[in-house]
């Protein structure tokens, strides 16, 4: 494959690791063999890629710019523009885009069709019922105790749920989703602890990278409020050998040829987010597009070139595509949260650290930053990524925390406990 021009939507941490990845995981802009643009990106990603101004959700605008630059392949990162159906538009104006056509996305962007889907397909899944009306809530509380699982049956960013075995903070939880006109969706528990396995999907093609897990509460020991993922680490030590194949067989693969067989084929990114109890894998979510933050440790162990691999998604010949190479040994991110996050995060706080250490994308990724003269300040609940690998997990987060303890934002926190149940064998899953 030659030098292509390859345009990334998006502006996080997820989409900061993508360009790092696409730019050969080369530290600086043209150092890869692609030429790299980003809409709108961040601060840090401006040292690899062009940026522009762009709405992402605004298809014709994202036709516009692909044109405008000649892009040869559009990754979108976010969800948004995803439900919002800008892959279409590209792939109308005939760009190679890597991202699910909007009807494809809505595994993400409505739960309540993702449900249906499983049904069709034979996937395991939690009991699940739709409630659109505050009358029907007390009632669904009874149904679905005492581990309540309250979600709002749309785009949530990773942060419309909530899981408690408080009762009014259930209700409390429900009745905020239907007043803001969103209908509520009350599952039963599913126990087991969690895998996040991302899939690339081209019609029933499936290839799975590798599998990580995601920690969502703000606080060590699993405390505090839900987020969008305070760290992750892979691959999992604890799961099963064939777990993999396991998720692709029982849950991905029977997905991808409902999709088919709908009419609407998925191609792209799926990410299955799963519960491993007594009899394997249960669908807990689908994500339509990389997940973050999964993505920065995932990507920073992949050997083949991101580039050819997204291209091959994007074009329908995965199915051509070698068997993916990847680093042996372990990778982990920590995130670096601004104070107050995730209620109200404090934003415009300068962040410095040693040497040119938040410009070096293999251990700083950005994804809450902007620029102030030669330096940076948050912007964002999720500041900043920080990437740790090492031979063993232990060794991985070892090398995060050491690198997160040269960095300095006022207030800012972080979870000291990213990997620590796996590393102290506390996880165990049935086969």
């Amino acid at each position: 494959m030659g030098r292509m021009r390859i345009l990334v939507i998006g502006s996080g941490g997820r989409e900061h690791a993508l360009v790092h990845a696409l730019n050969g995981n080369a530290g600086e802009a043209g150092a890869g063999e692609h030429e790299l643009h980003v809409a709108p990106g961040n601060a840090g990603i401006a040292g690899l890629a062009t940026q522009h101004a762009l709405d992402v959700t605004d298809g014709d605008a994202a036709v516009s710019l692909a044109k405008e630059i000649a892009a040869d392949l559009v990754v979108i990162g976010p969800e948004q523009p995803l439900v919002a159906g800008v892959a279409d538009a590209l792939r109308e104006a005939g760009i190679a885009v890597f991202g699910p056509s909007k009807a494809a996305a809505a595994l993400e962007g409505s739960k309540a069709f993702a449900k249906d889907v499983m049904a069709a397909a034979g996937v395991r899944t939690a009991d699940a019922r739709q409630v659109t009306d505050a009358a029907d809530v007390a009632a669904a509380l009874d149904e679905f105790g005492p581990n309540y699982v309250v979600k709002d049956d749309g785009l949530a960013g990773g942060k419309g749920v909530v899981v408690t075995q408080d009762r009014a903070a259930a209700q409390e939880h429900a009745e905020a989703v239907l007043a803001a006109g969103n209908p509520v969706l009350f599952e039963s528990f599913l126990e087991g602890p969690e895998v996040s396995l991302f899939c690339l999907v081209d019609g029933e093609t499936v290839v799975p990278l590798l599998p990580a897990q995601d920690h969502k509460r703000a606080y060590d020991n699993d405390e505090g409020p839900n987020t969008g993922g305070m760290g992750a680490y892979t691959p999992l030590p604890w799961l099963p050998e064939d777990g993999v194949r396991r998720i692709v067989d029982e849950v991905v693969a029977p997905v991808a040829a409902e999709m088919v067989r709908r009419g609407t084929p998925y191609s792209g990114l799926l990410y299955a987010g799963l519960a491993w109890g007594a009899d394997g894998p249960s669908v807990v979510e689908f994500n339509a597009r990389f997940g973050d933050p999964e993505t920065q440790a995932v990507l920073a162990l992949l050997e083949t070139p991101l580039a050819e691999v997204l291209h091959a998604t994007a074009t329908g010949t995965l199915h051509e595509l070698e068997p993916l190479d990847w680093r042996h040994g372990y990778a982990v991110t920590v995130v670096l949260a601004a104070e107050g996050y995730p209620a109200s995060p404090h934003k415009g706080d300068e962040i410095t650290a040693q040497g040119t250490l938040l410009n070096d994308p293999s251990h700083v990724l950005h994804a809450g930053t902007s620029s102030e003269g030669a330096g940076y300040v948050s912007a964002g609940g999720r500041v900043l990524n920080i990437i740790g690998t090492g031979a063993s997990l232990e060794e991985a987060v070892s090398a995060a925390y050491e690198t997160i303890e040269q960095i300095d934002l006022a207030g800012s926190f972080y979870r000291r406990d990213i990997a620590r149940p796996a590393i102290d064998g506390e996880i165990s899953v049935g086969r």
